[in-house]
């Protein structure tokens, strides 16, 4: 009897202490056996001053290929379940952004929306890609109309959801937050990390409560990181002089539930962009391809099949 109280004390005090590695070790192998299933490779690119994280998958000789381009705070795992939609018939790379992900964070390294393209564009010449179709959320989404405005020789099309990068006319509860003085981004608790969570999406699929608190621990031990690239990333120049440089085919998704990025944006950019499809989806937040993975996969599909030829 002793023997077993002594088993279960010791069994209890090692589930408290290792609660979020197990929860880290859960997500990443989760992680990992999705790209499997869906025939994503883990490659590392090196460009000029870094090496940056991707998954890529797909035909190596494929006519056409698909950069995908996380937002503020998150990686490249996001685009997993969209992803595995396009690896039959495109060439698909996902890169962790620079100080994301398992791509290297570097104090004082520039996380400005121009630098993060600039670094898509050796990261394309690295991979050997010369002409690409980028779709991108939130930064990610800014990031890919800035790439279509001033890299218009590299870019076949552009799609982007819930893109940062305009002043939308409303406030969303972000911007609200913001204005108080309060990031919701940088996370001091669990229970902060589930407040924004909650803001990230209107229905978000469902991961296992240990699953997200390993994710807000990461997010606490990256505050002062996320701290850096936000102010980075805010100061970058705004987009809409950028909007009628934009030539190729674009596609602009929005969730009307968004409440980081306001969908008020949508005219914004629909008055810049000339050559633009616009889809705005009822009961949807921040990240549609998470939210539902599908649906926005055929969207895109269709996008890519009739307007991005």
């Amino acid at each position: 009897m002793l023997l077993l109280f002594v088993a279960l004390a010791v069994f209890v005090a090692w589930s408290w202490l290792s609660y979020p590695a197990v929860g880290h070790w859960l997500y990443d192998l989760s992680m990992a056996l999705e790209a499997k299933l869906y025939r994503l490779h883990k490659i590392e690119v090196p460009i000029a001053e870094m090496s940056v994280s991707t998954w890529q998958g797909g035909p190596y000789e494929a006519s056409s290929s698909i950069l995908m381009l996380h937002g503020y705070s998150a990686e490249k795992n996001l685009w997993l379940r969209f992803a595995r939609h396009f690896v039959g018939h495109y060439r698909v790379i996902i890169p962790d952004l620079a100080g994301h992900g398992e791509t290297g964070f570097k104090a004082g390294g520039g996380y400005d929306i121009a630098v993060q393209a600039k670094r898509m564009i050796q990261l394309l010449d690295v991979c050997g890609v010369e002409k690409v179709h980028v779709i991108g959320n939130s930064m990610g989404g800014y990031i890919a109309a800035w790439l279509a405005a001033n890299y218009p020789d590299r870019i076949a099309s552009v799609a982007l959801i819930d893109p940062a990068g305009v002043t939308a006319p409303e406030p969303s509860d972000m911007e609200r937050h913001l204005a108080r003085g309060h990031n919701p981004f940088l996370i001091n608790s669990r229970e902060e990390f589930r407040r924004f969570y909650a803001m990230t999406m209107a229905t978000p699929p469902w991961v296992p409560g240990l699953v997200l608190d390993a994710m807000a621990q990461r997010y606490e031990q990256q505050r002062d990181e996320l701290e850096e690239i936000f102010r980075d990333f805010r100061a970058s120049p705004p987009m809409e002089p950028q909007l009628p440089n934009i030539k190729c085919p674009a596609l602009l998704l929005w969730g009307r539930k968004d409440r980081l990025i306001d969908v008020s944006s949508v005219p914004v950019w629909s008055k810049g962009i000339v050559n633009l499809r616009v889809d705005v989806w009822d009961g949807v937040g921040h990240m549609p391809m998470v939210e539902q993975p599908s649906n926005t996969a055929r969207l895109y599909r269709d996008f890519l099949s009739t307007g991005a030829r």
